[in-house]
């Protein structure tokens, strides 16, 4: 068990307040709940695109908070396959998912099961691989789980969404029976880069899938097209058909399961405590954006984007603002590359509640991002040293965050509680 040390106090910080402002000179720092002063942002790097500014105060570098919560980490599971998403199951053990194309149970004392037999293939190479899993809302009658994942097809490779009832055994695996591919983003694209994907239930059962733009230059320009299913927030049944009310339908050659457009490769979402869907998604050399995306709307991707290319040159007009094109809630210069997200309701982090944890694959850490009605008032960040994949909240508050080590290819699943 390794105990993170406590962030800076409010104390420390205080002799110090205008050092972090030289990025950003025209932001205000902000102000504790209890009258002193907040934090500085924790990210004191140069932004990749300095001439950039944000479009208000606190878009992106909000200070942290005054008093931040001691943090222990404690390995629950290590030696795993590189894993990508975990799920909690109603008896607290965790269905995780492997990059390689496997699913396996993992007890609450950390040890993994077989895989579980009846997985269909999957493209593992690159950026593919088995992606997100979510329980159905009925799953403790049904049993049925739902499955993102890089699908092999006739020339190419596209994000898929399977069903399927899970039927674990005696020994720790189990099968997945009456497999069915719901939903298959559209067009195929022959690369391994950028297939998203998230799934999140509504509060009324529909499933929203967020996806890739598949990165290249040619294919990315579709995260504009209503006909082309890349870039795109979906959201569809169970069944994966279109939601009557999606905003979409009835528009001559639009694609009748688009929820939301203009996104770029979103590996992170979660609903918040009104039940509304907020995701994180990567930039490209700067510019991961939150946003909470809503019917309709267009998030501007490849047109309008903070951040600059891997290149350092602009991308597209390098213009960070255009009309018809929303503004993200929160941006990151530089990217902590965003994978997994929750909401926090628990005990465990009264300082936390209402928070977005977020992992970060660069950050190598959890992000915590505080919330002042729709905007992000402080940010908070809890360092592993370790490429975050996935966070969940447990069931008793705990906060479980998925490691990734890419070089070995193997995974930890780490438990995040509070210091006393």
């Amino acid at each position: 068990m390794t105990r993170l040390p406590r962030l800076m106090t409010s104390a420390l910080i205080t002799t110090s307040l205008t050092a972090g402002l030289v990025a950003f000179p025209h932001l205000a720092l902000a102000t504790a709940e209890d009258g002193a002063p907040a934090g500085l942002p924790v990210e004191t790097a140069e932004p990749n695109a300095p001439s950039q500014e944000p479009a208000f105060i606190g878009q992106t570098r909000a200070p942290q908070p005054g008093e931040m919560p001691g943090v222990v980490q404690e390995v629950v599971a290590e030696g795993l396959p590189q894993l990508w998403a975990l799920e909690f199951l109603p008896d607290g053990r965790m269905l995780v998912t492997a990059k390689e194309g496997a699913l396996h149970i993992v007890s609450a004392e950390g040890e993994a099961g077989p895989a579980i037999e009846g997985v269909p293939g999957v493209v593992s190479s690159g950026q593919g691989g088995l992606l997100d899993v979510a329980l159905a809302p009925d799953f403790e009658q049904s049993s049925r789980i739902y499955f993102s994942y890089a699908e092999p097809r006739e020339g190419g490779n596209g994000t898929s969404v399977a069903a399927a009832t899970l039927v674990p055994d005696e020994a720790g695996g189990g099968t997945l029976e009456d497999v069915q591919v719901i939903f298959q983003q559209q067009p195929t694209y022959d690369n391994t880069k950028h297939f998203g994907s998230r799934l999140v239930f509504s509060p009324e059962g529909d499933l929203y899938v967020t996806v890739g733009e598949r990165s290249d230059a040619e294919p990315r320009a579709q995260a504009q097209e209503l006909a082309s299913g890349l870039g795109k927030i979906f959201r569809i049944t169970p069944e994966g058909e279109a939601v009557e009310g999606n905003p979409f339908i009835g528009t001559e050659g639009a694609l009748p399961e688009i929820w939301s457009l203009g996104h770029r490769n979103l590996q992170s979402a979660a609903l918040d405590g009104e039940g509304r869907l907020w995701t994180v998604e990567h930039g490209p050399r700067g510019g991961d954006e939150l946003n909470m995306p809503e019917a309709g709307l267009n998030y501007g991707w490849p047109e309008v984007t903070y951040g600059v290319e891997y290149s350092g040159k602009v991308v597209g007009d390098g213009v960070t603002a255009m009309e018809g094109t929303q503004q993200p809630v929160y941006y990151w210069d530089p990217v902590i590359a965003p994978s997994g997200m929750a909401y926090y309701e628990g005990e465990e982090f009264p300082e936390w509640q209402g928070a977005f944890l977020i992992g970060g694959l660069v950050s190598q850490g959890v992000v915590v991002a505080h919330l002042d009605g729709d905007r992000v008032s402080y940010e908070e960040r809890v360092p592993l040293n370790a490429r975050v994949r996935d966070v969940k909240v447990a069931p008793d508050g705990a906060v479980y965050a998925v490691t990734e080590d890419r070089q070995s290819g193997s995974s930890q699943i780490i438990r995040l509680t509070r210091e006393d």
